[in-house]
């Protein structure tokens, strides 16, 4: 694999790393990593759409080696949001999210639809559908129970405990890790024992707004104004079927609020599907874009 171009910018005032693929006069790609992953999470996808995309990979605020604030209310979504807007700058760029990074994708082409040319979405879900999935208090809650544990006091520490036993163990939790060798995951846990880290990652589950009710207790939905949650531009949306943590319902009436939305299942993969599958993602992805 190709290794990465790197560098520190400062976004906004703070310090972010950035890893680059591909030559930096094609296409903008700006990909997001989600939980508990930093931007070397890439590494096997990007090389494969460097050849049309001038790929662009932050370590997110609180992960890796960029900014990490131990305050929760340094990571609402319009912090978030502004982070990458301030990255993008002003011209267009294509936009891939996965798991967190999705969230923050979305809030992009949402909020900031002017920075964003097309929207691409692995295993990751708009707010709307996702919130009525867990409203429910079914499948998709117990599901994200998990979400109870990393919000309550002192979860970085005890999911650092041991070499970060609990967090390797949450990480490859119903999933299939084969991807993740011996160097890899000394690779993250070197990430995640950065100072300061810990805290910031949980800290994205902590300021989320996100509604999560106990197994069989039904919630109400949030009034959530649809015509300011709306993706207009072309949205794919690349799913990895065997996905345990995020479930197909998360993801039902997106077409609602995304009308020109393209879905793409990837057999035999799970939530981790660009370490597991990464050349079918590219081929699905370079397929898309034209």
């Amino acid at each position: 694999m190709n290794a990465p171009r790197t560098e520190t910018v400062a976004l906004n005032g703070n310090p972010f790393f950035i890893r680059h693929w591909g030559d930096e006069s094609l296409p903008k790609l700006l990909m997001l990593h989600g939980f508990p992953e930093y931007g070397g999470a890439w590494a096997e996808l990007a090389p494969l759409l460097s050849k049309r995309f001038h790929c662009i990979a932050p370590d997110q605020r609180g992960f890796g080696q960029s900014w990490a604030p131990a305050e929760v209310s340094n990571y609402t979504t319009s912090k978030l949001v502004g982070d990458m807007a301030a990255l993008i700058g002003d011209a267009r760029v294509h936009v891939l999210g996965h798991d967190w990074g999705a969230a923050v994708a979305y809030g992009l082409a949402m909020f900031r639809p002017e920075l964003v040319e097309k929207l691409i979405i692995m295993n990751g879900v708009h707010p709307v559908p996702f919130q009525r999935a867990l409203a429910k208090g079914g499948a998709q809650a117990e599901a994200s129970q998990y979400i109870h544990y990393l919000r309550s006091e002192g979860s970085e520490d005890r999911l650092a405990e041991d070499d970060f036993a609990k967090l390797s163990s949450l990480f490859s939790a119903n999933m299939d890790h084969a991807w993740s060798d011996a160097d890899t995951a000394a690779a993250y846990r070197a990430e995640w024992g950065r100072p300061g880290r810990m805290r910031g990652m949980v800290n994205w589950y902590r300021a989320s707004p996100l509604v999560v009710p106990k197994v069989g207790e039904v919630s109400q939905v949030p009034d959530l104004p649809r015509d300011k949650l709306m993706v207009r531009c072309p949205h794919l949306l690349v799913w990895g079927s065997d996905d345990t943590a995020l479930l197909p319902e998360a993801t039902q009436g997106l077409e609602d609020f995304a009308p020109d939305l393209t879905r793409v299942e990837i057999a035999g993969a799970d939530h981790w599907l660009h370490h597991q599958k990464p050349q079918a993602v590219a081929e699905a992805i370079l397929g898309w874009v034209g």
